[in-house]
């Protein structure tokens, strides 16, 4: 068994590569090699949200605080709220974030395959991103 205990770890600014707007990452698990699983809590700052991306084992949110948005690549933005699961099927084109006015926190899942667990895409458009 291992504890890692709140706060032991520092938080991170989301990278401006892969993220638009105030972005913090918290990492409190990575698993090895053989569980392929990892997690992030991330706080997206209205107006922040990640770029376009995909996973290859997919991915899992479980809405914590706040109020975001999400979307799949060619269906409308839709709204997040505390205590949702989204999930994103491998592969599936993806952004989520804030919204315009509300900070979003999420519980972040996915495993990696080959050692990847991220395809990072181009950035979500304020055109994209307003729906």
């Amino acid at each position: 068994m291992q504890i890692t205990r709140n706060g032991s770890q520092p938080s991170n600014k989301g990278p401006a590569d892969w993220f638009t707007g105030n972005v913090r990452i918290d990492q409190p698990f990575q698993g090895t090699d053989a569980a392929r699983i990892s997690g992030a809590i991330v706080t997206f700052e209205p107006g922040a949200r990640t770029a376009w991306h995909t996973h290859p084992l997919g991915q899992t949110l479980i809405v914590t605080a706040g109020c975001g948005w999400a979307q799949q690549d060619g269906g409308p933005v839709q709204e997040i709220r505390p205590g949702d699961v989204v999930w994103f099927a491998p592969s599936e084109r993806h952004w989520h974030g804030g919204t315009s006015t509300t900070s979003v926190t999420h519980i972040a899942i996915q495993e990696r395959l080959d050692g990847k667990a991220v395809d990072w895409l181009e950035h979500v458009t304020d055109d994209q991103y307003r729906g």
